[in-house]
């Protein structure tokens, strides 16, 4: 399986006016967009390892997720959430050449969205062949779309990477308990042995 982002978060849909409010950076001075390309990257840096905690992606955009089996022959839990669309489903041979897919539909779910046969089963994937399914996931495309305390948890996240960008000793926590706290709740619990994914 190999999840491919096709699309970065543009850089007008980061708050960079809003992280400078947050880190109570001097403002009304001739250098005051001197530091927004490093706090942009601290921002980057935070949304990355909140979807990698999480699972959610925040800010809308283009994913492609090949694999060669499905998980169940009539449905397969998507890999991030939430997704709003599903472009394609591409059946791809051993040798390249590819097919679209039909039966099939997208189920919603905040948790663990799913693509799901509309027949009896998802299209066959071909022998030693694999499957490409395209879909855009996120809250949306503004950050104005995020759930309130995920875009608190981005900015208190990047504001620590911040703070501690000089510290190279081990004692600092990657996650800070308070921005851990704040994502809990869209962590998506993965049981295994015959369980839900």
């Amino acid at each position: 399986m190999m999840l491919v982002e096709e699309t970065t978060v543009p850089q007008l849909a980061l708050p960079v006016a809003q992280f400078k409010d947050h880190m109570r950076l001097g403002s009304g001075f001739s250098d005051d967009g001197l530091q927004d390309g490093v706090l942009e990257s601290y921002l980057r840096a935070a949304m990355a390892a909140i979807e990698a905690r999480t699972g959610k992606i925040l800010i809308e955009r283009s994913f492609s997720w090949t694999l060669t089996g499905w998980r169940d022959a009539r449905r397969q839990p998507l890999p991030v959430a939430p997704v709003s669309a599903i472009s394609e489903v591409a059946l791809i041979t051993l040798e390249g050449a590819e097919t679209a897919a039909d039966s099939w539909y997208l189920e919603p779910d905040m948790q663990r969205p799913s693509l799901k046969a509309s027949g009896t089963s998802l299209p066959a994937i071909p022998t030693n062949g694999r499957v490409r399914i395209g879909l855009l996931a996120g809250y949306g495309p503004e950050w104005s779309d995020l759930p309130a305390d995920l875009a608190q948890a981005v900015l208190m996240l990047a504001a620590h990477y911040y703070e501690y960008r000089h510290d190279v000793t081990h004692g600092t926590p990657s996650m800070p308990f308070g921005v851990s706290a704040l994502i809990e709740q869209y962590r998506t619990v993965r049981l295994f042995m015959g369980g839900p994914l």
